[in-house]
């Protein structure tokens, strides 16, 4: 029997416009929803590959635990169990590679205040210590009778949170959307004898995905009664989850459970540690009366909420969803097997990211200029066109003439192969008393926002903001967004803006305008660059991570200190998920000596800079008026995006840092993918004047690659090499002053240790 079990009918939702929105309600019949887990089979024994390394053969699946009452998410790598009677709930999340486990006590599957009443979401009490938990204690625990109770479940495969129409051309291979795995639904009730929640229901979903150890989960809550429900907030996520120390004392720098949790509730920032301190909490917990911490402050209790709010009242016959949590359980502490699983989370649950354009940022948006910008990317290969900051391009503008030269210039760019768009600013400015984000202390605005002033999107400059960007894209044509001072975060105390009531329903209904907004772009396949994380909703890169007055220091040191920036910001995201900056031009100062134009004068900066980007796999912003000045610029400019191209698939691989650059000797990265046909690219690169000899050790495990290899350095002959039991490959490299070097790596057909 196959693994994934999807013997049940499911029940069709329509799929909002963005997160959080109310749909209608359908009500399922009650023979749809299995109450108990009889007819299912029992779960495969645990995957016993590398997944990082091997592919995993294994499907996720819904399963019979060991009794009727206990039901199994499962893949082979990470196991969720819930029990079902006398109320459903986790009661185990294991690491089925390094038999750890996660939970230690049983909590409600959410937490909801409703009308100002707090509910619990199925949950089990009576656990006699909370240090751990132990399978016999199960069927004496109680179900509180104040809590929704446990009514059925449901599975289906996954469904697509939007539409997703990749660019092909910009990747080597496309991502399935939605990603292969299985949904498991728990439906829960009102209590009995609860005539205020009559008719209320909540949907608790789960997701697991094949081929790595991640889950998803979310709810949606139900009113099915005669009169409408305030939601004024909730807790999607509750884990009681093994303490990752024991300290006694004050804990100065208290250790977290080996696990990363993600939401899509995020906004103001370019790294998802920052961006998930909104709804990703880890706590002392309260029951937790047995734990070593003499002042019980263990932070062991995971909880997922958001930061304020949501304040929706849902109307008879409509639902409410809240946001997405994802854990990625992790085997281990290693930093670099950490990045890599994070790079496979991302390239699962947000595949656009995979997509990787060449951009020219162009400093005018006068026709004629544009058109010549287009005609230079063209020429050398360059993917993505945009009219950068500065430039004079504004989505605002709906005159009809302006609007109609912009289509014109989106259906040249189109005939060129280039796709075509621009920036747009939105919250870090001010438009205004009436409508900047109102501070709750003061009623006036200013003196909090994250800019210092901010227009609220729920205002009516904020809907019209957004009113007028969709019309520009479904008027234009245009295919590229770049959205700066996007949505930050600020919260909003006025009661006149027509898109929210008041403060607390005011960074709910923001935050769904913008990702609304998102998701139709991605569906629409605009190529959207927002340097905040938002890349669950749609975006494909923020900034890689860099000072921008650093531009204007001397060419030397901007060469350096990319290379640091790149294997920085790649140490918690995939190469194409951040962008750099080549100033062609000058930018924040700095003269000459920080320049790159005139371009041919300096064609060897020029040409380290494309060695570092490209050798990356990492896209920079080239700004300026041009790509190039004379054939031979051209000439080099070409050859490097070709270059580019043919090794695309290896370039735009995870990284593992060799060594970070430091100006006093070689450094460089080492690009993985077990399974491509060359599963490994390292560039080495010389920041002195004269040539290095250097014995560099590749740590090809990551590749897949094990006995030996056949290597090739540069334009050198491919020749046989033998890796020791850790897969690491010793070589003597030459790397000629102030210049790089490629080492290709790939199997050896044939080859067998004696």
């Amino acid at each position: 029997m196959p693994a994934r079990i999807l013997n049940h009918t499911h029940l069709s939702l329509a799929i909002g416009l963005g997160l959080g929105l109310a749909c209608l309600l359908m009500e399922p019949a009650a023979a749809d929803w299995p109450r108990d887990s009889a007819t299912l089979p029992v779960a495969p024994a645990p995957e016993r590959v590398d997944w990082l390394v091997k592919p995993v053969t294994r499907q996720a699946g819904i399963f019979r635990g060991s009794c009727p009452e206990e039901l199994v998410l499962d893949n082979g790598l990470v196991r969720r169990v819930f029990r079902l009677s006398p109320n459903a709930a986790t009661v185990a999340i294991d690491q089925l590679s390094t038999g750890e486990s996660l939970v230690r006590s049983v909590r409600p599957e959410a937490e909801l205040v409703l009308d100002g009443q707090t509910l619990a979401v199925g949950g089990l009490t009576g656990q006699p210590v909370h240090n751990y938990l132990l399978p016999e204690w199960l069927p004496e625990l109680k179900s509180d009778p104040t809590a929704f109770q446990f009514v059925g479940f449901r599975t289906n495969t996954l469904q697509p949170r939007f539409g997703w129409h990749p660019r092909q051309e910009w990747m080597t291979s496309v991502p399935p959307w939605p990603p292969p795995g299985v949904e498991l639904t728990l439906r829960f009730e009102a209590p009995e004898g609860s005539e205020d929640l009559r008719g209320i229901s909540v949907e608790v979903h789960h997701e697991l995905y094949d081929g790595l150890p991640l889950l998803a989960k979310w709810f949606t809550l139900h009113n099915g009664s005669d009169r409408p429900v305030r939601l004024d907030t909730f807790k999607s996520e509750i884990l009681a989850c093994v303490e990752a120390a024991s300290e006694v004392e004050e804990m100065v720098r208290p250790r977290l459970p080996n696990v990363h949790v993600e939401t899509d509730f995020t906004t103001a920032s370019m790294s998802g540690g920052s961006a998930q301190r909104q709804t990703v909490s880890w706590l002392p917990d309260p029951s937790y009366g047995t734990q070593v911490n003499y002042l019980l402050q263990t932070p062991c209790l995971l909880e997922c909420s958001p930061p304020l709010g949501p304040a929706r009242t849902i109307a008879p016959g409509r639902r409410f969803e809240s946001f997405r949590t994802w854990l990625l359980y992790y085997d281990g502490t290693d930093q670099v097997r950490q990045g890599l699983a994070l790079g496979q989370l991302y390239r699962t649950i947000a595949p656009w990211v995979t997509e990787n354009p060449l951009i020219f940022h162009v400093r005018s948006a006068q026709p004629d200029a544009v058109r010549a910008a287009i005609d230079q990317a063209a020429e050398v290969g360059f993917e993505l066109v945009i009219l950068t900051f500065g430039s004079g391009f504004n989505m605002e503008n709906e005159s009809l003439e302006y609007l109609d030269q912009v289509r014109q210039l989106s259906d040249y760019a189109r005939s060129r192969g280039v796709a075509f768009g621009g920036y747009s600013l939105l919250a870090s400015r001010s438009i205004g008393a009436e409508d900047d984000v109102i501070n709750p202390a003061t009623g006036q605005p200013g003196g909090f926002a994250t800019f210092g002033n901010s227009p609220c999107l729920g205002s009516r400059w904020g809907l019209d903001y957004f009113r007028k960007l969709y019309g520009f894209f479904m008027t234009t044509g245009c295919a590229v967004l770049e959205h700066d001072g996007s949505y930050p975060g600020d919260v909003c105390a006025s009661t006149e803006h027509p898109g929210h009531e008041g403060y607390e329903d005011s960074r709910w209904r923001q935050w769904e305008i913008i990702t609304r907004f998102y998701r139709w772009c991605r569906a629409r396949g605009i190529y959207l660059n927002v340097p905040d994380w938002y890349f669950l909703h749609g975006s494909s890169k923020t900034g890689m991570g860099y000072r921008e007055t650093n531009w204007s220091l001397p060419r030397a040191q901007q060469e350096i200190i990319e290379r640091q920036n790149i294997l920085d910001g790649t140490r918690f995201k995939t190469p194409s998920m951040g962008w750099m900056f080549v100033p062609l031009t000058e930018y924040h100062g700095g003269g000459a000596a920080a320049t790159i134009e005139p371009l041919h004068e300096h064609r060897d900066h020029y040409e380290r800079r494309l060695a570092n980007l490209l050798g990356a796999g990492v896209q920079a912003c080239f700004r300026g008026p041009r790509l190039y000045d004379t054939p031979e610029t051209r000439d080099l400019v070409k050859y490097w995006v070709d270059w580019y191209k043919e090794h695309r698939a290896i370039l735009d691989a995870d990284l593992i840092p060799l060594r970070r650059a430091d100006g006093r000797d070689w450094d460089g990265w080492l690009h993985v993918n077990p399974r491509l046909d060359t599963p490994a690219m390292a560039m080495l690169y010389n920041p002195l004047p004269e040539a290095i000899e250097r014995t560099i050790r590749l740590p090809l495990y990551y590749s897949g690659l094990e006995g030996a290899a056949q290597v090739k350095a540069g334009d050198a002959e491919w020749r046989l090499a033998t890796l020791d039991v850790r897969s690491r490959l010793e070589l003597v490299v030459r790397i000629p002053g102030r210049g790089h070097l490629p080492v290709w790596v790939r199997a050896q057909e044939g080859w067998r240790e004696d």
